[in-house]
């Protein structure tokens, strides 16, 4: 059935048949056709009437509504914001060395290599460097009626040994305070962009601090486990006399006394000692640079010379290493204690030791302490300007939160 009017002609004569087929059935035909085409024109004029009447509002809806989408096309729009974060936290973070000639991406596996080898550099140059203040100072802590003064200390230890006796401990000092240095400077490179790409690039500037403090407590976590058995080693030669003067002496008799244990029993004190160091050290020259720049230099980072930025590099460091030594030397002379007196644990040195013992020495810490940051990060910035690593300036907040917050029309 088409759906149009069929009479029964079963029961007519054969005059009316003749009429249908002549007259009616044209005419009803005729009349289909045109109705047909008349509901056509006035669907499409429909049509056109509500896109002009109704040009943004249940039809303009119906187009962007998001459930027209197909689900792949979403999630094909929203990860790349998903995922921007960290790529976008490297490409401002190295947005000032995009235009200077750098040797390598920021946040590459070159990157993260090379800025272990400026740790080493300036953790086992400095440390050995400074083996004469640092032997008076273990030797201050373990035996005060002794050496009663810095002063004291060098006079008695040149009388005793000798001038080549202030070099007590130099091999063990520089071998582990290079691998310390490798994991220090290192894996807080890697431990900075790992948390600030899960931060993202808002949360990091408000919250930089905090990410400065876990990615140095992080890597020094590791750095410690390194530097325990020549840390040991080094300070049963220092506050020793008699028990042994070199690496190789020291290290066999060692084992033979007291096995493996012997170089990790210090590796908790040194936890306690360095870790709040190192969280000092670089959450404090972070903000220190910040500030720097921001109050006291007379011109931005950027017009700067290497020169200039290296001598900010080196205020900076030593400011923060202030406040290391004074934040660390507790810890610092129980771990001088532990290492000198066999089977003894941290809680009978801290013990012993008081609230007054513990800081004795530190003076004489602030003053080694204080030189010796303040090398450590000029020799760590120049490693970088001389193999030309990507060289951040200090953060600033982002356009997106300036917008959130008002702060730009």
């Amino acid at each position: 059935m088409d759906g149009r009017y069929r009479p029964d002609l079963s029961v007519t004569s054969r005059k009316d048949k003749s009429i249908y087929r002549e007259v009616i059935r044209p005419l009803t035909a005729a009349g289909y056709s045109q109705a047909e085409s008349t509901f056509s024109v006035l669907k499409d004029s429909a049509r056109r009437h509500e896109t002009t009447m109704y040009p943004t509002s249940l039809t303009q809806l119906a187009r962007t509504n998001p459930f027209s989408a197909p689900m792949f096309t979403l999630q094909k729009l929203e990860e790349p914001q998903q995922n921007l974060h960290g790529q976008r936290a490297r490409r401002l973070a190295a947005a000032a060395a995009a235009e200077e000639d750098i040797s390598c991406e920021f946040g590459s596996s070159k990157y993260y290599a090379l800025c272990g080898f400026g740790g080493i550099l300036s953790c086992g140059i400095t440390h050995t460097a400074v083996v004469p203040l640092d032997l008076v100072k273990c030797r201050l802590q373990v035996d005060p009626d002794k050496y009663k003064s810095i002063g004291k200390g060098f006079a008695v230890t040149v009388k005793e040994d000798g001038v080549r006796g202030l070099a007590k401990g130099w091999a063990p000092t520089f071998i582990g305070y290079s691998m310390q240095g490798l994991c220090k400077f290192g894996f807080y490179e890697v431990f900075k962009i790992f948390y600030s790409d899960l931060l993202g690039e808002e949360n990091a500037y408000l919250w930089r601090t905090s990410l400065y403090l876990a990615a140095s407590a992080s890597a020094e976590f590791f750095a410690d486990i390194a530097l325990a058995p020549m840390e040991a080693v080094k300070v049963r030669i220092q506050t020793q006399p008699g028990y042994a003067n070199t690496l190789r002496q020291c290290v066999p008799k060692m084992f033979a006394e007291e096995g493996i244990w012997a170089f990790y029993k210090g590796v908790v004190p040194l936890w306690m000692r360095q870790i709040p160091y190192t969280m000092m050290k670089f959450s404090c020259f972070e903000r220190t640079v910040e500030l720097l720049y921001k109050y006291v230099v007379p011109k931005p980072r950027s017009e700067c010379s290497k020169p200039e930025q290296l001598v900010v590099t080196f205020v900076a460091g030593y400011i923060a290493g202030v406040f290391c030594a004074i934040v660390s030397h507790p810890a610092d002379s129980v771990v001088s204690v532990l290492n000198k007196e066999k089977g003894s644990t941290a809680a009978q040195v801290l013990k012993k030791l008081g609230p007054k013992g513990v800081w004795k020495g530190l003076v004489a810490r602030i003053i080694m302490i204080g030189t010796l940051t303040a090398l450590q990060w000029f020799i760590y910035d120049s490693v970088k300007v001389y193999f030309r690593l990507p060289r951040p300036p200090p953060p600033e907040m982002p356009e997106s939160l300036k917008k959130k917050l008002g702060l730009t029309e």
